[in-house]
C-alpha cells in the first residue's frame, strides 16, 4: 500500500492556502433578534458595534442589554462553529432571559436533540451575573452556603454545555464592563461589623468621614454666564459670596459613622432597613443652603432628580431610602435645620463605598414664563471612606472549565487511569507472553466488554473523528483550541492513542480503545457462532476497498473548509453516535445505518473499520509517528511461509510477509503464531529436522539402540 504521507500531503497543503478562512456562525439580524424578545419588553437601538441592544420595557424606558455572544465571544463548539445565544439583561446584570440561537454542536443537531440543550439555557433565568455558577454537581467543599451556583449540564454532552457556560459568561461579562458601570464579579465589599469606633462629630469632620463640599452664588453664576440663563437668578447676581450649595455628605454604612451622626430613633430605624437590604449601601445627605437637594416635583422612594453619583467613569444608581432623619444632638444647629436625606446604592452594581466615588448636585434654571427653558450645570465632588470601615469576603476561587471538568469527572478518570495504566504496559512489555496465554481471547473480549462498557456507553470516550475536524476549524479561524479541555475523559483517550502511534502506530486504538470497533469484534464472534458465511474481499480488492476510507478523510476535510455548517452531518458517516453515545436512542434512519455495519459485521470482518472509517485513516496517517517494528518476523516469513499473512484478518500482512503498520490493529495473531512452535512453520520445521538430526541414545533394549529387532 502507498505511504500513508502521500495521502496527507494534499491535505495540509490544503489548509495552509486556507488558512485565511474565517469560520464563523450565524449572527441574527435585527429583525429577527426582535422576535425574540418577549412582551412586555421589546428591543431598541444598537448602542454597540458588538451588537449589543437596548432592551425597553413597556413604557420604552431603558431596561437593560439584548445581545448575541458570537461578536464578543465566539468559542469554537466541538463542531468547530460558535454558539451563538442571546442573552438578556437587566440593569443589576441579572439574567432576564437565555436562548439558544444556532449551533453545530454535533450530538444536538444529530443525536440527544435540540430539548435538552434548549432546557440547559432556562436555568439561567434569575441568576446573575455575579454570581459563582459552575455546570456540574457539588465538589470538594462546596455545599450549602458555598456561594456556587450549580447548573445541570445534559448527561452525553458535558462538554458542549460547559462551552456554552463559558460563551455566556466572557460575552456577559464584556457587556456588564462596557456598558454597565462595571457590574461586580464577585463578593461586593461590605461594612466590617466587627470595626466599632467611638467617633465623635469632630472626628468626622477631621478624618474627612463626614465630608461638606460649599458652592457660592457666583461660582454657579459663572457657570451660566453668556447662556439665556445668565440673568435669571437674581439672587445668584445680588448675593455672590453667598452659598448656593451647601452639601454635607457621609456614607451611613460603617456603623461608627452612622451613630456619630444619627440620632438613636434614626440609627434604629436604619439598622431595621439594613437588615432587610443587606445589599444596600446608605449615604447621608444634608444641604443647609437655597439649593436644596430635590426638585418640588420628586416622589420619595424613588431616584433624586438632582443628585447623581458615579465611581471610575461610570454611574451609581442611587434610590432614596425613605427614612426620616434627625441627627446627633452633637451635629451643628445648620445640619439640624438643613434638609436631609438618605439614599442607597446597591453594592452589588459595582459600587466600591471604599473607592473615591463623585457625587454631583445638578443647579436648574429656567428662561421664560409660559413654556420655559430648562438649562442646568452639575456641581461636583469626590467623596471616599476609610477603607479600614470595610471588609471584603473572600472571592470565591472558581476553577478553570477544564479543573471543574476533572473534578466532576474524578472518579471516571482515575477508573480510565488505572485501566491505561495496566493495559500499556502489558501491551508494551508482555505482549508475547499475553498473546500465548490459553485464555487471551476471553481476556482480550473482557478489555474490549470494557471499552464497550465503561469507555463508551458510560464515559461517553468514543473517539470521533469530529475532533480533528474541529481542530481543522479552529486553526483556519485562528482561535483557541481550550474546548478540547472541557472533556478530559475523552482527552486522556486521545493522550492514549497518540501515544501508541509512537508505540505500535494505529493499532492501540483502533484495536483496544474503539467502542464501536470492539462492538464489530464481537459481532464478528457472533457470526462464527451462528455459522454464518464469512464474506471476505480478494487481497486485491481488500486493498483497494482500504483506500474509501481516505477518500471519505478528505471529503470531511472539504465539507468542513467550504461548507462548515454541513459538518455535522456529514460526519455521520461515523455511526459512533448512535451506537455509543446515544445507545441507539435516535431517528430510525440512523439506528439502521449503525446497526447494517455490526450485522455486516458478523460476516466482513470489522469492514466499517477497515474500509470507511475516516477517524481510522487519520490513526493510519499519525501512526506514521511509529518508532519501532514491535511485531516480530523471520526470514521465512512471506517466501515460503504464508500462514500469518492468511489468518490475518485485517489483511495487514503482505505476501513478503512484512506488515503494514498504518493496517494493523493490534490483535496479536500473527504475535501469537510466531511464538508457538505448534503454528510458526518454520519452527515446526524447525524442530522436524532437530529431530531427524538427533543420535539416539543406547541402551540395554535393541530398539532403543537402533538396531533391527
Amino acid at each position: 500500500m502507498k505511504d500513508p504521507f502521500r495521502i496527507a500531503a494534499p491535505l495540509v497543503t490544503l489548509f495552509w492556502l486556507l488558512s485565511a478562512l474565517v469560520v464563523r456562525g450565524e449572527i441574527i439580524d435585527p429583525e429577527t433578534l426582535s422576535e425574540h424578545v418577549f412582551a412586555p419588553m421589546s428591543l431598541g437601538e444598537q448602542i454597540s458595534e458588538d451588537g449589543v441592544y437596548e432592551l425597553l420595557n413597556s413604557g420604552g424606558a431603558h431596561a437593560g442589554y439584548v445581545f448575541q455572544t458570537e461578536p464578543m465571544a465566539a468559542l469554537p463548539g466541538f463542531s468547530g462553529a460558535p454558539i451563538n445565544v442571546l442573552v438578556v439583561l437587566d440593569l443589576e446584570g441579572r439574567f432576564i432571559d437565555v436562548q439558544l440561537l444556532t449551533h453545530n454542536e454535533p450530538i444536538f443537531v444529530s443525536g440527544l436533540g435540540e430539548a435538552p440543550f434548549h432546557a440547559f439555557f432556562e436555568q439561567y433565568e434569575g441568576l446573575s451575573i455575579s454570581d459563582s455558577m459552575v455546570v456540574g454537581t457539588p465538589y470538594g467543599g462546596g455545599g450549602d452556603g458555598s456561594g456556587l451556583v450549580y447548573l445541570d449540564g445534559v448527561t452525553k454532552a458535558t462538554a458542549s454545555v460547559r462551552i456554552a457556560h463559558e460563551t455566556i459568561l466572557a460575552a456577559a461579562l464584556q457587556v456588564a464592563r462596557e456598558k454597565m458601570g462595571g457590574v461586580a464579579a464577585g463578593p461586593p465589599a461590605y461594612p466590617n461589623p466587627e470595626v466599632d469606633e467611638a467617633l465623635s462629630f469632630d472626628d468626622l469632620l477631621s478624618e474627612g468621614l463626614l465630608q461638606r463640599f460649599t458652592v457660592t452664588n457666583g461660582e454657579v453664576q459663572a457657570k451660566f454666564a453668556d447662556t439665556v440663563w445668565d440673568d435669571d437668578d437674581p439672587e445668584a447676581l445680588d448675593y455672590p459670596d453667598e452659598p448656593y450649595l451647601d452639601l454635607w455628605i457621609a456614607d451611613l454604612g460603617p456603623r461608627s459613622i452612622a451613630r456619630a451622626i444619627l440620632s438613636e430613633d434614626t440609627l434604629e430605624e436604619l439598622d431595621a432597613f439594613m437588615e432587610i437590604s443587606t445589599f444596600d449601601e446608605p449615604i447621608l445627605l444634608v444641604e443647609t443652603a437655597r439649593h436644596g437637594l430635590v426638585s418640588p416635583d420628586f416622589i420619595r422612594n424613588t431616584a433624586p432628580d438632582w443628585i447623581a453619583a458615579e465611581q471610575n467613569g461610570f454611574p451609581i444608581a442611587l434610590r432614596d431610602a425613605d427614612l426620616f432623619v434627625e441627627l446627633h444632638d452633637d451635629a451643628p444647629d445648620a445640619l439640624h435645620d438643613g434638609v436631609a436625606m438618605i439614599l442607597r446604592t446597591d453594592r452589588r452594581l459595582g459600587f466600591d463605598p471604599a473607592a473615591p466615588w463623585t457625587i454631583s448636585a445638578k443647579a436648574v434654571r429656567e428662561h421664560g414664563m409660559f413654556q420655559p427653558e430648562i438649562g442646568s450645570v452639575s456641581l461636583a465632588t469626590e467623596h471616599q471612606t476609610d477603607a479600614r470601615f470595610f471588609t471584603r469576603p473572600d472571592q470565591i476561587e472558581r476553577l478553570s472549565p477544564f479543573e471543574e471538568a476533572i473534578r466532576n469527572r474524578q472518579g471516571d478518570l482515575v477508573a480510565l487511569g488505572g485501566f491505561l495504566a495496566v493495559l500499556l504496559p502489558v501491551l508494551l512489555v508482555a505482549q508475547s507472553r499475553l498473546a500465548g496465554s490459553r485464555v487471551f481471547t476471553p481476556l482480550r473480549l473482557g478489555v474490549l466488554a470494557i471499552v464497550v462498557g465503561f469507555l463508551g456507553w458510560w464515559g461517553q470516550g468514543q473517539l470521533s473523528i469530529v475532533t480533528p475536524l474541529a481542530g481543522l476549524q479552529t486553526a483556519i479561524a485562528g482561535g483557541s483550541y481550550a474546548f478540547l479541555l472541557y472533556d478530559p475523559f475523552s482527552l486522556l483517550i486521545w493522550a492514549a492513542a497518540i501515544l501508541g502511534f509512537v508505540l505500535w502506530g494505529r493499532g492501540l486504538f483502533c484495536g483496544w480503545l474503539c467502542p464501536f470497533g470492539a462492538l464489530q469484534e464481537f459481532a464478528h464472534h457472533i457470526g462464527r457462532l451462528l455459522r454464518l458465511p464469512r464474506i471476505e474481499p480478494s487481497r486485491l480488492w481488500d486493498q483497494r476497498l482500504k483506500w474509501l476510507k481516505y477518500v471519505a478523510l478528505a471529503g470531511l476535510v472539504g465539507v468542513t473548509v467550504f461548507a462548515p455548517s454541513h459538518m455535522d452531518k456529514a460526519a455521520e458517516i461515523e455511526p459512533f453516535k448512535t451506537a455509543i453515545t446515544t445507545l441507539f436512542v435516535r431517528e430510525w434512519y440512523y439506528v439502521a445505518y449503525a446497526a447494517l455495519w455490526l450485522v455486516l459485521g458478523t460476516m466482513v470482518f470489522k469492514g466499517f473499520c477497515r474500509y470507511l472509517c475516516p477517524l481510522g485513516a487519520v490513526m493510519a496517517i499519525g501512526g506514521a509517528l511509529r518508532l519501532r517494528r514491535w511485531i516480530p518476523r523471520r526470514l521465512e516469513c512471506g517466501a515460503p511461509c504464508q500462514l500469518c499473512a492468511v489468518k490475518c484478518n485485517y489483511g495487514a500482512i503482505s505476501k513478503s510477509g512484512a506488515v503494514q503498520y498504518d493496517e494493523c490493529f493490534q490483535c496479536l495473531d500473527c504475535v501469537t503464531i510466531h511464538d508457538d512452535d505448534t503454528q510458526c512453520v518454520p519452527l515446526i520445521l524447525k524442530n522436524r529436522q532437530s529431530t531427524r538430526g538427533a543420535k539416539p541414545r543406547r541402551t540395554g533394549h535393541p530398539n532403543q539402540q537402533g538396531l533391527p529387532a
